[in-house]
């Protein structure tokens, strides 16, 4: 990951690693995000669980289910303490393995009815390693990540484009080369080695994010955060009232077996909840609610469901053509 340019204004954020002013952002992003979708939605509303965890730990599902938008949406805050970091959390950081830690995150994901409304995702969170299990413990290290991204069933260019500028837009205050390098990063990251595709037509992701200073990584994090409504919610108002039928229907259904495939086979988030032994409905409240996998099921040449492989499942810069704004770098 390029560096990030620092803050103008140190004070704008904590400089001091901690976690009391990260848990609180994401407690409110959690409200802001189902707020939008609940009022998106308009007819369903999100039901919460709350529970308590260990050392102070806390996890809030929140899923909404039989929507007139949303087949199913679920925006999830945790707050995880343990005296030992599990494997998903340590294969990029052999170093620290066997260590305690906490961490917080917000995590969400759409199903959306109509086949015409993309599946979206979106993961904020931040690490915190600590030499022993206890608040006053000294820090070993620290870090941020996350991103969001975008899964069509039947892609548009303007969807493609306003989600990608918006994600452009995020990233724009901390350098001109960080949405390029957090763009290919998710091209590579949300693919299935197994089917030789792309998960959709990518967005941001980051991880292992500790530099150049606590309060710089914080504010990017929240950057990330901070876009995901105004990238989504343009494209569900766009395309919610699409005409569709049983056909469209159909290959909804297929194409979110690949969702569930990466979910279960490669997604880091849901190894590490596996791993960490918490509950199993908060961490597959991110499968979708009906699913289909047809045998050797192939496209007809030409039709919209080849172009969704031919087009869209092909990473492309999508703002080539859409050059940054000045003074947008």
């Amino acid at each position: 990951m390029p560096p990030l340019r620092a803050l103008a204004d140190p004070a704008a954020a904590p400089g001091t690693p901690t976690l009391d002013a990260v848990r609180s952002y994401l407690l409110t992003l959690q409200d802001r995000i189902c707020a939008a979708l609940t009022e998106e939605d308009g007819a369903a509303s999100f039901r919460e669980d709350v529970f308590e965890r260990p050392h102070g730990g806390l996890s809030r599902p929140r899923v909404l289910e039989e929507g007139a938008v949303f087949e199913k949406a679920a925006v999830n805050f945790s707050h995880t303490v343990s005296a030992r970091l599990p494997p998903a959390a340590t294969r990029r950081r052999p170093d620290l393995t066997g260590g305690a830690f906490e961490a917080v995150s917000v995590s969400l994901i759409t199903h959306p009815r109509n086949p015409y409304v993309p599946t979206s995702h979106a993961n904020v969170r931040c690490f915190m390693v600590r030499e022993a299990l206890a608040p006053d413990a000294p820090i070993a290290s620290w870090w941020f990540g996350g991103g969001f991204d975008l899964t069509p069933i039947y892609g548009f260019d303007d969807d493609a484009v306003h989600w990608h500028r918006t994600a452009r837009a995020a990233c724009a205050p901390f350098g001109d080369a960080v949405y390029p390098a957090l763009k290919t990063w998710c091209d590579h990251y949300f693919y299935l080695p197994h089917r030789r595709e792309p998960r959709g037509i990518g967005g941001v992701f980051f991880d292992d994010l500790e530099q150049p200073d606590f309060a710089t990584a914080f504010a990017f994090m929240r950057s990330i955060g901070d876009h995901y409504v105004p990238a989504y919610r343009p494209i569900v108002a766009r395309r919610r009232d699409h005409d569709y039928g049983e056909r469209e229907r159909r290959f909804q259904l297929y194409r979110r077996g690949r969702y569930v495939e990466f979910n279960l086979v490669y997604d880091r988030g849901t190894r590490f909840g596996l791993q960490m032994a918490t509950r199993v409905e908060s961490v597959l409240a991110s499968l979708p609610p009906l699913v289909r996998w047809i045998y050797d099921w192939q496209a007809e040449p030409g039709s919209p469901e080849a172009a969704l492989h031919d087009r869209y499942l092909t990473p492309r810069d999508w703002l080539a053509d859409d050059p940054a704004p000045a003074g947008d770098d």
